[in-house]
C-alpha cells in the first residue's frame, strides 16, 4: 500500500481532492494532510510515505522548497505537483527539482481521475522515474526516443489543451521554446493518435510524431525545434496524415542558410499571375515552392499582397472578403495552396466576364504593376502601353474595361493610395509627399487628396498618427 499525504493551503481544495478519487482500489491511502510546507515536514518527520502531493503556491515555504527539502531528507518520496491552469509555467522548475508528475486541479474530475492517478501510482511503483522525461542525474537529457510535439500557432493557446490529449495522460509535458514535447514509451499508433488530436485539439494546432530522442539534450532540442520545426512542419503537414519528424535531421538543417533568410525569390516571380490562367505555369509555380520552401510567413505575406493589390480588379468585394477571411486560418501549405486555387479561380472567372484573351490579361498584369512602381513618376497612358507591347488604343479600350474606368481615374487612385502611405509612415513635408506620389502642384494635391478623403492631408496624418 502506497501510503500518501496531501499538501495545500486551501482546506476545501485539500478535502475536494481527497474525497475525489477512489485511493484504496489504486493501492493508496492518504494518511495525513497539511496547510503548509513547514506542517508537512513535521507530518513527514512522525510517519513513514511513500507519495506527496504539494501545491507551488503557498505561503511561508513554497511548494518548490518543500519538494527540494523532501527530496533531500527523504529521497525515498515521491513528490507530484498540485497545480492551478494559471501555473503551468512553474510546473517544468518543479519537474526540475525532482516531481515525478502534476496534476491540475482544475481538471480533475471524476471521469478522468483514474486515468491520472493510475498514472502516477505506476511511476511511484517503478522507483519514481518519469516515463520517458530527464529524471534524476539525467534531467537534462530524453530517455525517451519518441515523443508527440505540440505546436500553437497563437500566442494565447496554452498547455491545457494539450494536457487533455490521452499520449499528455500518461506521460510529463515539457515546455521547450513556445511548444511542448510529450515523451511516449514503446510503440505508438499513429492512427488513433491522428484521431483523437483531430477529434480534441481543434484549429490553431499543429502535432507531429518526433523520433531520435534518446539521450539529446533538452536545452539543444528546444533550440533546434525553434529554429528549424514551425518551416518543416508548413511544408510536412496539413495533408491529414501525422507528420513524423526525425530529430537528427531537424538537427542538420538548424543554422543551415536557407532557413535563416525569407527565400521568396519565386514569390516575387509570382507576382506576374501567370499561375492563375496557366496550368503548367501552376505547376511550375507550386513545384517551385515545395522545392524552395519560402518561410511561412514569406508565403503568407505574399497571399495577403495578392488581396491588397487585386480586390476590385480582380475580386468581388465578397470574394475578397471570403479569401481574406480564410487566410487567417491557414497554417500549412496544402491550406496556402488551396487558398491560391480560389484565388487563380476568381481570376479564371473574371477573364471569362471580360471576354479577354490570357495574353492580354497578362498585358493587363504588367500594367498595373508597372503603373504602382512608378506612380510617383511622370508616366502617361502612351508610356505604360509601350511597356506591355499593346497599341495605345488598344490598351485603353481594355484597360477601362478591366479596371472599370480610365487610365486617368486609376493613375490618379494609385498616387492617392501612395501619398496616404507615405503620410501614415514618414514625416516628409508635404509638398516634398506631393512630388513624390507624382503631383506636381501641391496645392492640386491638397484639393484632390480632400475629395476623395474628405480631409487635408495634415490632418489625415494627425489623425493616424493619434491611432498608432
Amino acid at each position: 500500500m502506497i501510503k500518501a499525504v496531501v499538501v495545500d493551503d486551501e482546506r476545501l481544495v485539500r478535502k475536494g481532492f481527497i474525497s475525489l478519487v477512489d485511493w484504496a482500489s489504486f493501492g493508496v491511502v492518504i494518511t495525513g494532510e497539511a496547510g503548509d510546507g513547514k506542517a508537512a515536514l513535521e507530518l513527514l518527520g512522525r510517519q513513514e510515505i511513500d507519495l506527496l502531493f504539494t501545491d507551488l503556491i503557498m505561503p511561508g515555504m513554497s511548494g518548490f522548497e518543500l519538494i527540494r527539502e523532501v527530496r533531500g531528507r527523504y529521497p525515498h518520496i515521491s513528490c507530484a505537483v498540485l497545480t492551478c491552469h494559471h501555473e503551468f509555467d512553474y510546473v517544468q522548475e518543479a519537474l526540475r527539482l525532482g516531481a515525478v508528475d502534476y496534476i491540475v486541479k482544475t481538471l480533475l474530475e471524476a471521469d478522468n481521475a483514474a486515468v491520472t492517478i493510475r498514472r502516477l501510482v505506476e511511476r511511484v511503483r517503478l522507483g519514481g522515474g518519469q516515463s520517458g522525461a530527464p529524471a534524476g542525474g539525467e534531467r537534462e537529457r530524453m530517455t525517451a526516443d519518441l515523443a508527440m510535439l505540440y505546436v500553437p500557432h497563437r500566442p494565447e493557446l496554452r498547455e491545457e489543451q494539450v494536457y487533455r490529449q490521452s499520449p499528455v495522460q500518461t506521460a510529463p509535458l515539457l515546455a521547450l521554446q513556445d511548444m511542448w514535447l510529450a515523451p511516449l514509451q514503446g510503440g505508438c499508433d499513429a492512427a488513433d493518435i491522428t484521431t483523437a488530436l483531430t477529434d480534441r485539439l481543434g484549429p490553431g494546432w499543429t502535432t507531429a510524431l518526433l523520433a531520435g530522442l534518446r539521450g539529446q539534450p533538452l536545452p539543444e532540442i528546444g533550440a533546434v525545434l525553434g529554429q528549424t520545426v514551425r518551416q518543416v512542419l508548413f511544408y510536412d503537414s496539413g495533408s491529414g496524415v501525422l507528420p513524423r519528424l526525425v530529430y537528427g535531421e531537424l538537427r542538420a538543417l538548424a543554422g543551415q542558410p536557407r532557413l535563416a533568410p525569407a527565400n521568396a525569390g519565386v514569390l516575387a516571380a509570382a507576382q506576374d499571375l501567370r499561375w492563375t490562367l496557366e496550368q503548367r505555369e501552376w505547376e511550375l509555380f507550386t513545384g517551385a515552392v515545395l522545392s524552395q520552401q519560402p518561410r511561412p510567413e514569406a508565403v503568407a505575406a505574399f497571399g495577403l499582397e495578392l488581396l491588397h493589390c487585386w480586390s476590385g480588379l480582380l475580386l468581388k468585394p465578397e470574394e475578397a472578403l471570403q479569401l481574406e477571411k480564410t487566410a487567417g486560418s491557414n497554417q500549412s501549405w496544402v491550406d496556402w495552396s488551396g487558398w491560391l486555387r480560389r484565388f487563380s479561380d476568381h481570376v479564371q472567372r473574371r477573364t471569362l466576364e471580360l471576354g479577354l484573351s490570357r495574353e492580354v490579361m497578362f498585358c493587363l498584369f504588367r500594367a498595373v504593376r508597372y503603373m504602382r512602381s512608378h506612380a510617383g513618376e511622370k508616366i502617361n497612358q502612351g508610356q505604360v502601353a509601350a511597356a506591355v507591347h499593346l497599341s495605345r488604343g488598344y490598351f485603353s479600350r481594355c484597360f477601362a474595361r478591366f479596371a472599370g474606368q480610365s487610365f486617368g481615374d486609376s493613375l490618379r487612385t494609385m498616387r492617392l493610395a501612395q501619398a496616404k502611405s507615405l503620410l501614415l509612415h514618414t514625416h516628409v513635408p508635404l509638398g516634398e509627399i506631393a512630388c513624390m506620389s507624382g503631383f506636381e502642384d501641391e496645392r492640386y494635391f491638397r484639393r484632390l487628396f480632400r475629395m476623395h478623403t474628405g480631409k487635408l492631408p495634415s490632418e489625415y496624418r494627425a489623425e493616424g498618427m493619434r491611432s498608432t
